[in-house]
């Protein structure tokens, strides 16, 4: 995002650092800019179109711009700056991205309207400690950040994310196979659950590239390992190099669980000590190179409590009110205190799908109810029985057992899912974004006017 440091995006995704620019009308009155590399000096440029992108541009002020605020995030971060000429073309092949996507997203109806966008503007002011958009507004103005730009990049992220959900992650399929493989691998692999922080360039391969394109991606590749084995910062040779979305963050990936690392990747940097780099590596998506910045241990054992419960449910309705409700439910536990069997009453008054079982819900982990049935339940001790009443009525509960679960299988099984999604999300977003690519019209000028 444009304030850098400042800015907690919501937690659908992790966000570009720098979102799509405006679709930009086909001409532009001439302008004077500030030159990209020194604020100090004032340039004259006539404003003009550094690419084409079907029936869109993208002007040379407007690259100027967004030139301009990943310098200074650059800048924020310590991060060295690449090349001028070298920093352009990656942020014109992001802007040329991100105009694709919101090409796409209007011709299919994506949008995010108004309201919508001020909720998201909101509680990303409340994520970064602000109460008032007022306050955050001015925040943003004294870091040089244009509020009404800032909310169209807002919205441009939550566009992108919706579409990665509707055409990539919607059609994920993650088979019972599929993790009994991953867990089955990872234990081969040695088993003790750590925590990495990484770092990584990526260099793209175009979807059924030629042979000249494989070996052209694979020599950038090779050039930027050179470049990082000769003492470069690797946060500037990324935003050099690299076409992750990340690339201007320095490629820095956070840190990131052992079992949601890609095999291929884990084998290379289980030789790495923390800050070396690996060898070019090749995936289906191009060639990475990847830094091991730090390791540390894993998550402990989940042990979580269990209530085995039953209960029995009558409804509120238009007919039953809540007195009414409440009066029916209180005459089955005086009935059942009287010494009548608590499964019997549900199979004959409880309106709930578990009627039919006596009312028995299983063991109960937490978060499984709605909050009102689970705070009566857990006052409960084994044996009791208590009502209460929640959005759909009032209940009767009975506590029959509780334990202690150690639910760390299920939990690597579901970390397993996620890891599994979270890699194949990712190349099927880049097919996704290559075939969009493909099908484009994409003209550049900006090596023209350099």
């Amino acid at each position: 995002m444009m304030c850098g440091a400042l800015l907690v995006l919501p937690a659908a995704h992790a966000a570009e650092p720098v979102p799509a620019a405006e679709p930009a009308p086909a001409a532009k009155p001439a302008t004077v800019i500030p030159a990209a590399l020194d604020p100090q000096k004032q340039v004259a440029v006539i404003d003009s179109v550094v690419a084409v992108v079907n029936d869109d541009v993208i002007t040379r002020r407007e690259l100027g711009d967004r030139l301009a605020v990943v310098i200074r995030q650059l800048q924020k971060q310590g991060t060295p700056l690449p090349a001028q000429e070298v920093l352009e073309k990656q942020i014109l092949e992001r802007m040329i991205g991100d105009m694709l996507q919101a090409q796409f997203a209007k011709e299919s109806g994506v949008r995010v309207d108004d309201p919508q966008l001020d909720l998201a503007i909101a509680r990303i002011a409340q994520q970064n400690g602000f109460p008032s958009l007022g306050e955050f507004r001015v925040k943003l103005e004294e870091e040089g950040v244009d509020y009404n730009k800032f909310r169209e990049e807002v919205r441009s992220e939550i566009i992108s994310t919706r579409l990665r959900e509707r055409e990539v992650e919607s059609k994920l399929v993650i088979g019972d196979s599929e993790v009994d493989s991953y867990l089955a691998n990872k234990s081969k692999m040695g088993g003790a659950e750590q925590e990495l922080h990484l770092a990584h360039i990526l260099v793209v391969v175009p979807e059924q590239a030629s042979a000249e394109k494989i070996q052209a991606a694979r020599d950038k590749a090779e050039q930027a390992l050179a470049q990082l084995n000769g003492g470069a910062d690797f946060a500037q040779v990324a935003a050099g190099s690299s076409d992750a979305k990340d690339a201007l963050k320095g490629g820095d990936l956070g840190w990131r669980p052992s079992d949601r690392i890609p095999p291929l990747f884990l084998n290379a940097l289980q030789e790495l000590q923390p800050g070396q780099t690996s060898a070019v590596l090749r995936s289906p998506s191009g060639f990475h190179i990847l830094k091991l910045i730090d390791r540390r241990s894993g998550s402990a054992p989940v042990v979580i409590t269990q209530t085995h419960a039953r209960h029995i449910l009558i409804k509120t309705s238009e007919i039953v009110s809540e007195a009414e409700a409440k009066k029916r439910i209180m005459e089955v536990k005086a009935r059942i205190e009287a010494g009548a069997d608590f499964a019997e009453q549900a199979k004959r008054f409880s309106q709930d799908g578990s009627a039919q079982q006596g009312g028995d819900l299983d063991w109960l982990s937490p978060g499984q109810t709605v909050t009102d049935f689970e705070e009566a339940m857990n006052k409960l001790q084994p044996g009791m029985i208590g009502a209460v009443q929640t959005q759909f009525g009032w209940h009767l509960i009975q506590v029959i057992e509780r334990r202690n679960t150690d639910i760390s299988e299920q939990q690597q099984r579901q970390q397993a899912r996620q890891a599994i999604g979270s890699f194949k999300s990712e190349e099927l977003y880049q097919d996704w974004l290559r075939q969009l690519r493909d099908r484009a019209f994409i003209e550049y000028r900006l090596e023209e006017q350099n």
